[in-house]
């Protein structure tokens, strides 16, 4: 369920005539240069069914026609090209350095005035339960993100590229401090996928789950409410094969704590398929584990109702 006062601004708006002819509609967004060949990262929303996208740098008056090469609707995120070289490419963060209150800078073209910088911190990490995209581990931040700003980059006081701006939560449709980016490392992973292979390929266990709330942690005899519980386990698929079954309690993949099923659905899909990993999960209070080999998640299966936090009903 979307947040009621989520906002997710549209950079270059679909360009489509209206019935009886008229002017083409346009809009203007942000981007980020990450290779010197022209490579751009934006986000999905901004270019989503657009006919013509043109790309200006900073202050200067010419344009660049930019071809898309491809989009990940389930983060949010495109990449482009634009032809030439020796264009100025950002760096990227090392995100696991990064603190809640550091300072961030975000950059974009708000309102369409021109590029502009607002200042801000790292209001917080891995945030989810927006209801906006499959994939939600944003980084929260109280620069001032407004329409104009989607897809520009949310920086470091070094330069280094934090996140990619995307959406803020608002009751006036303008910025109250309450923004939300992709997460720099994840942009990065999405974008090399795309330019390796065409799209983005993301990991398959073949199971649904759903949150361990209190009263199931109690039922379960449960210590706490961490882990996913398997309410349903795809026939064939890589969990049914290593012997998953239903009312079992994934708590750990290749040895990393697993939270609620937003974190093991973040965990998996960030994995290529064909990788051997280790699961940990409880039946009836014992701790078992297993090798799975992950199988590729079918397309059919990348979207969900992102109902809250945990993720419940995630296909995983």
């Amino acid at each position: 369920m979307e947040h009621p006062l989520l906002r997710q601004y549209r950079g270059a708006d679909p360009r489509r005539i209206p019935p009886g002819g008229g002017p083409k509609q346009q809009g203007l967004g942000s981007g980020v240069i990450v290779t010197p060949e022209g490579h751009i990262l934006t986000s999905n929303h901004v270019i989503e069914g657009a006919d013509e996208i043109m790309v200006s740098i900073g202050a200067e008056q010419k344009q660049y026609p930019a071809k898309k090469i491809g989009t990940d609707p389930a983060t949010d995120l495109a990449v482009l090209k634009i032809d030439g070289e020796k264009f100025p490419a950002i760096t990227f963060a090392d995100l696991e350095k990064t603190q809640v209150g550091d300072l961030v800078l975000a950059i974009g073209n708000p309102f369409g005035v021109g590029q502009s910088v607002t200042m801000g911190i790292i209001s917080a990490k891995g945030r989810g339960g927006m209801g906006m995209v499959d994939y939600e581990n944003f980084i929260q931040t109280d620069a001032s993100i407004n329409p104009g700003n989607s897809g520009g980059a949310l920086v470091d006081f070094e330069g280094r590229l934090v996140g990619i701006n995307t959406a803020i939560v608002s009751r006036t449709g303008g910025s109250q401090g309450v923004g939300f980016a992709v997460p720099g490392d994840l942009a990065r992973n999405v974008m090399q996928s795309i330019l390796d292979k065409g799209r983005v390929i993301r990991g398959h266990l073949g199971v649904i789950v759903q949150p361990v709330t209190s009263d199931l942690a109690e039922t379960f005899g449960l210590k706490s409410t961490d882990g996913a519980l398997v309410t349903e386990v795809t026939p064939q698929s890589p969990a049914a094969n290593t012997g998953v079954q239903r009312g079992d309690v994934i708590t750990h993949v290749n040895g990393q704590k697993i939270t609620d099923p937003r974190d093991l659905r973040l965990t998996v899909g960030g994995m290529e398929p064909g990788a051997k990993v280790e699961i940990k999960y409880l039946r009836d209070v014992q701790e078992k584990t297993a090798q799975v080999e992950l199988a590729e998640l079918p397309t059919e299966q990348g979207r969900f109702a992102q109902n809250d936090s945990s993720a419940t009903g995630a296909v995983l």
